[in-house]
């Protein structure tokens, strides 16, 4: 059984999707993350044991080498996407409430922003760390981000915006949910974010990338 959640850490790491992804080229014509979680389940191994022991891990990695620019967002997509291909398998125990989740996490490009890669790779890094993500998408006004906080008790959040220009409508919406929720843990993130910004404007916390907000989301859970 560990060599079969190993094998599958290693599709996730690099990766292999499925039998017919092509990439990576060393691993043409093997087994993928779709498979292999598969094979887990049938074995016996539980999706609690699949994520902590497999998926976990192998995202923790991709994060870890994307950190120090040993990898760079195609990889890191390739990860996701082949992590996606396995929770596919894992989603309806979570469904059932037989597994589950480490907590809530709502995530969305503010208003007037309509960026999304820096999002969505955070949402897939922050998903692959055991938590369900409520994607809200780009352009996403103060008041739906309320809507959401409101409507997931307990749920941690996440604002993006990579332009200059929206970092104001990112600080106004965190001003609102602070008033309205002032026990919300609130992340901010983007290319013109910074860690004095997050401060300044009453966040919790700022990451450069994706691996900081799944170790600051480690803490809490």
């Amino acid at each position: 059984m560990n060599q079969l959640l190993e094998k599958l850490s290693t599709c996730v790491e690099y990766g292999k999707v499925d039998l017919k992804s092509p990439y990576p080229p060393a691993m043409k014509d093997q087994e993928g993350a779709f498979e292999l979680t598969r094979q887990a389940l049938d074995a016996g191994i539980s999706p609690g044991n699949i994520l902590e022991e497999a998926l976990i891990p192998a995202m923790s990695r991709v994060g870890q080498k994307f950190s120090r620019n040993e990898i760079f967002v195609p990889q890191m997509l390739m990860a996701a996407k082949a992590m996606s291909s396995s929770m596919i398998h894992i989603t309806p125990y979570y469904l059932s409430g037989e597994t589950k989740r480490r907590g809530t996490f709502i995530i969305g490009t503010v208003k007037g922003d309509l960026h999304d890669i820096g999002k969505n790779l955070v949402s897939m890094m922050i998903e692959g760390a055991g938590w369900e993500i409520i994607d809200l998408g780009v352009d996403v006004s103060t008041e739906k981000f309320i809507e959401a906080v409101g409507n997931h008790p307990g749920a941690v959040i996440g604002l993006s915006a990579l332009l200059t220009t929206t970092m104001e409508n990112m600080r106004r919406s965190v001003a609102e949910l602070r008033e309205k929720f002032p026990d919300l843990k609130i992340l901010v993130g983007g290319a013109p974010v910074t860690a004095e910004f997050c401060h300044k404007i009453g966040a919790d916390h700022y990451s450069p990338d994706p691996q900081g907000a799944v170790e600051y989301l480690k803490q809490l859970s």
